[in-house]
């Protein structure tokens, strides 16, 4: 059995019921609360300085569409850049990582053949794919093969990209994130993971829209109440986000020694 049949496998194994693929004609904030629609490929660019909050937006709208188990792969250069995935700070963003399973490529050509594969298993409830820099392997033909993959499978393809400028590409939705302002809590205790989002392209429906919310890993949405307003205009000057904007999903490899055991590792 090969590398990739051995991942489909061990995704099969742990496979939960999903809930049936959203359509077109969704409302525009639909995802505060139901998750990106689920069967398509999606975009979530944001810079380096931004990339804890671009994972952490990642794995908060994988849970608030409950699609799950999660395949995330990432290359080797995406883990020297970014560090380990820190299982602590998932559990904190409310993911059981025992439905995540976690793939580490050598390269960005190994990183869509895994992809392909894992596309099409119908076991799988979201595959998060991870890349660094310009990736100019990711395309416009290497997501409409993704897309397709996607819809005839079920799964919900999130494509993270860091520190990378938006090209044409086949996905449904494409959206840009960073960190917010958080909310301190009472006795200034740090407040939830907040996020300025940027609704950049949607496919059939309307762009440029922007939002400030907060996670709420309780309820498994995004809440746009905290704040005065869900839509809000370019300060450009918003001050640094507090303790708490920050999403601790990762960690370099010291840290994140302990915590790793915790994630299923293959590659």
């Amino acid at each position: 059995m090969n590398e990739s049949s051995a991942l489909i496998a061990r995704l099969k194994r742990i496979a939960t019921t999903g809930m049936p693929a959203q359509g077109d004609g969704r409302a525009d904030d639909a995802w505060l609360t139901q998750g990106m629609a689920k069967a398509q490929l999606h975009e979530v660019f944001a810079t380096v300085d931004d990339s804890a909050s671009g994972a952490g937006f990642a794995v908060a709208s994988v849970l608030a569409a409950r699609a799950t188990p999660v395949m995330w792969l990432r290359t080797e250069a995406s883990e020297r850049q970014g560090g380990r995935l820190h299982a602590t700070g998932l559990v904190e963003m409310g993911l059981d990582v025992t439905s995540l399973v976690l793939g580490l490529v050598e390269d960005e050509a190994s990183l869509l053949r895994a992809a392909a594969d894992a596309a099409r298993c119908h076991g799988l409830g979201t595959l998060l794919i991870e890349s660094w820099g310009r990736a100019p392997g990711i395309d416009l033909t290497a997501t409409r093969r993704l897309m397709l993959a996607a819809e005839a499978s079920g799964v919900t393809i999130l494509s993270l990209r860091i520190g990378a400028e938006p090209v044409p590409s086949a996905a449904a939705s494409r959206w840009q994130v960073a960190a917010s302002r958080s909310r301190p809590l009472e006795a200034d205790a740090p407040g939830k993971p907040a996020f300025d989002i940027e609704l950049l392209r949607r496919r059939g429906g309307q762009a440029g829209l922007r939002w400030r919310v907060e996670w709420d890993r309780d309820a498994y949405i995004f809440d746009n109440t905290a704040f005065e307003t869900a839509i809000i205009e370019d300060s450009g000057g918003d001050p640094a986000a507090l303790p708490g904007a920050g999403i601790p999903v990762a960690a370099d490899r010291a840290a994140a020694d302990d915590a790793a055991a915790s994630v299923r590792r293959t590659g």
